[in-house]
């Protein structure tokens, strides 16, 4: 049987959610944790990758199974034995064949920037001092809503075969102290959010306009781009999925 888990994390400690040979990396944490648990070998998949020092709201988690598991208590048991910074929210039953990265029909980040000096966001996001002009940069980031192509935004010697994303969301907006951008697509390049904020930081501070905001999409140069942003302020918020993957 095949089981959708969603978790949540903070990532800091982690050297993002794939395992690594020289660090530690979520997956490997919940294969260990599963495997006791279920006293069989258990090789989990996420909807994504992400990076060392993402954060996680909410990444949805696939493995196998032959047991039938009660959510309520298995969840309990769970989160007795994984460390204090990695929760299971939920658990649900789902197709054979479906797939928590294949299936995902969109995906929503948040980048969290604070513009005060607050000890309780250490590690949590982006701090900048300088005042940000948020019409501009949310005239610049609908230009994200135009355009397919972010080569410009994704990290070099990536492994992919195309760099073409849909993206349907894209605003900064204080959020009660700090500001939030969201940004949700079907599909995300390694590195592309924290570029993209990167380059819209550039335009807050009036270094580039919503027009060079749009050469760098256009020109398909990762040079022309802004500097990639700090891990410590993504979190991947949310993935959705169609009804049809939970009608088994």
């Amino acid at each position: 049987m095949r089981y959708f888990l969603d978790i949540s994390y903070i990532g800091t400690a982690y050297a993002g959610w794939q395992i690594q040979q020289n660090a530690l990396g979520i997956q490997q944490v919940l294969n260990e944790k599963l495997s006791v648990l279920l006293r069989e070998k258990i090789t989990c998949f996420a909807s994504g990758r992400t990076d060392s020092g993402v954060h996680a709201i909410q990444q949805i988690v696939q493995f196998d199974t032959d047991l039938e598991i009660d959510a309520y208590s298995w969840l309990l048991k769970l989160n007795s034995i994984l460390p204090n910074d990695v929760v299971a929210n939920s658990i649900v039953k789902v197709k054979p064949d479906a797939s928590a990265r294949f299936d995902a029909i969109s995906r929503t980040y948040h980048y969290k920037i604070s513009q005060k000096r607050n000890p309780f966001l250490l590690e949590r996001a982006l701090f900048i001092y300088k005042e940000l002009d948020l019409n501009k940069i949310n005239e610049a980031a609908n230009q994200l809503l135009l355009h397919t192509d972010f080569e410009a935004f994704s990290k070099v010697h990536t492994d992919v075969n195309h760099f073409h994303c849909t993206i349907s969301e894209a605003t900064l907006k204080p959020n009660d102290e700090i500001l939030l951008f969201t940004i949700k697509a079907n599909r995300f390049l390694r590195g592309m959010v924290r570029t993209i904020v990167g380059t819209l930081i550039d335009v807050g501070l009036n270094k580039i306009n919503a027009r060079d905001f749009e050469n760098v999409i256009l020109k398909k140069d990762r040079k022309l781009a802004g500097q990639s942003v700090s891990a410590d302020g993504l979190y991947l918020f949310h993935v959705e999925y169609p009804e049809s993957v939970y009608h088994i």
